[in-house]
């Protein structure tokens, strides 16, 4: 028994909140669940500042602690007694505390613009019910700060990127949408390396690509000052988490823009040159309009086809980048390939035009809402290796964390971001080719394979270790082969015995 409670307290403390929570969710949604939780956790990060500084007030003479320039100087959110977490926790088991969070939140973004239209205030709509909400108080107030070395901030804004993660992985494919997995966030950061300059995410869901840029920085000792955050979101529910977890994190998010449209249709930063552009567009977008936009100067590199809006956000980056600027963006695979013709003559502009530096291919199952195989570009105005392109094949590294999702390793990370950054350094680097894994192929090789850009036709196929054990492999395959078919009787007997409790129901 002293074992079990062992590992139990050896669990992560945001592994802890998160299943706590979730057993309070009972029969919500996580659609709808995610902004009841995440909009008390913000809730509790921003009182916590304010409450901190207001006490620190209260100790200084020629302080006045309700004087909201005071918290504005020290970029702290002005929180109304009313709305305080300290006045909140009073009312957790009272019968009106959903009436009573959604009044705090009211009153919170009328004290502070920048906050006007973002915190949800779903509390009182009563498909959540008042002792769930005051357990979720009571767990959220419970959290232990002391072992903490700084300010609660930093916990909080983990917990609350941890729970937007777990928020995406219960919703399945519709939680992609707003989500890019971290692991390859974090890979695409490694090889952009954002430490100074503009940063542009024009499809940022809940701002993850300006989370991570935010860790970089400050993990390579720079100045979070020397970044400016840029993006645009179409979908509003996601943008207002995307400035939640911005402000979380002090990221001022002022240029971070919504409109229904799209960045495609509805350019909200149109004179924007960034230095940086981190994105994961929308795979294979069909309808995205086109026929209003014929004539724009985007299309340096050709028209896109109307089917398809890969090489329409390919263009966009482009034209988003200043003259030393570089992107790192996730694409469908069939982007590397595609024999379309308006696709084909764009990328072929594109290689020609020596914009395209760097191609990883990705293994699957890192996605949420994409089981279709996915890949990232990198382009680079400001090549250092001219007319060469870097080709690698990841599609074998990550593990399985569970039967359908894969995460990438940090030993992953590293391996592919140290083989990227040890290449631009041309003679001065340790790269060398690796069969199977990574090749240096000069314009010429590419024009030779009719312009297609799929890692697997430079690297070729690695030397089979001696090792390697037929028979071992065929069994490990057809075991995992056989656990699907059961998996799948499993799933169908299910759906058969509710058919038949619905009949008699009925």
């Amino acid at each position: 028994m002293a074992k079990k409670t062992k590992v139990k307290n050896n669990e992560p403390l945001e592994a802890k909140l998160w299943k706590a929570a979730d057993t309070l969710r009972k029969n919500i949604d996580a659609a709808e669940y995610k902004h009841v939780v995440l909009g008390l956790v913000f809730l509790k990060y921003i009182s916590d500042a304010f409450e901190k500084l207001y006490e620190e007030l209260k100790k200084d003479p020629y302080a006045d602690p309700e004087d909201k320039d005071e918290y504005l100087a020290k970029n702290v959110f002005y929180i109304p007694e009313k709305a305080r977490w300290s006045e909140i926790k009073k009312h957790a088991k009272n019968p009106e505390i959903g009436k009573i969070l959604d009044e705090a939140m009211d009153e919170i973004e009328r004290e502070n613009p920048q906050l006007k239209g973002v915190l949800p205030k779903v509390y009182s709509k009563g498909n959540i019910d008042p002792l769930s909400l005051g357990g979720l108080i009571d767990l959220f107030d419970n959290i232990e700060l002391e072992a903490v070395k700084e300010k609660s901030a930093d916990i909080l804004g983990y917990v609350f990127e941890y729970f937007l993660g777990q928020f995406a992985l219960a919703e399945g494919k519709k939680g992609g949408q707003f989500y890019t997995p971290k692991s390859v966030v974090e890979l695409l950061v490694e090889m952009i390396q954002p430490f100074k300059g503009r940063v542009f995410d024009p499809c940022c869901g809940s701002g993850g690509m300006f989370v991570q840029s935010e860790k970089f920085v400050l993990a390579h000792q720079g100045k979070i000052d020397d970044i400016s955050i840029y993006g645009q979101e179409s979908n509003q529910t996601t943008w207002k988490l995307c400035k939640m977890n911005l402000a979380i994190r002090h990221i001022d998010s002022s240029q971070v823009k919504w409109n229904s449209e799209g960045s495609l249709l509805n350019d909200a930063h149109k004179d924007l040159k960034a230095d940086y552009i981190l994105a994961n567009p929308p795979f294979n977008q069909k309808e995205w309009g086109r026929e209003y936009l014929e004539n724009d100067p985007r299309w340096q590199y050709g028209i896109p086809p109307a089917g398809n809006a890969n090489y329409a956000w390919i263009q966009h980056f482009i034209y988003h980048l200043s003259n030393k600027g570089k992107a790192g963006f996730v694409l469908a695979k069939i982007s590397l390939t595609s024999k379309q013709k308006e696709e084909y003559e764009i990328r072929k502009n594109l290689i020609e035009a020596d914009l395209v530096e760097c191609i990883v291919n990705l293994p699957g199952k890192l996605f949420l809402n994409a089981p279709i195989p996915v890949c990232l570009w990198f382009i680079n105005k400001n090549k250092k290796r001219k007319g060469q392109i870097l080709f690698i094949d990841a599609r074998d590294m990550g593990e399985l964390i569970n039967r359908r999702l894969r995460v990438l390793r940090p030993e992953d990370i590293r391996k592919i971001a140290d083989t990227y950054h040890e290449w631009q350094k041309g003679s001065d680097g340790n790269y060398q080719d690796i069969v199977g894994f990574c090749k240096s192929a000069s314009l010429e090789e590419v024009r030779n394979l009719d312009y297609a850009l799929a890692p697997g036709r430079y690297v070729g196929l690695p030397e089979e270790e001696d090792d390697f054990d037929f028979v071992e492999r065929f069994n490990k395959l057809k075991a995992e082969f056989e656990e699907q078919i059961k998996e799948e009787e499993r799933f169908n007997k299910l759906i058969l015995e509710n058919l038949a409790r619905l009949d008699l129901e009925g």
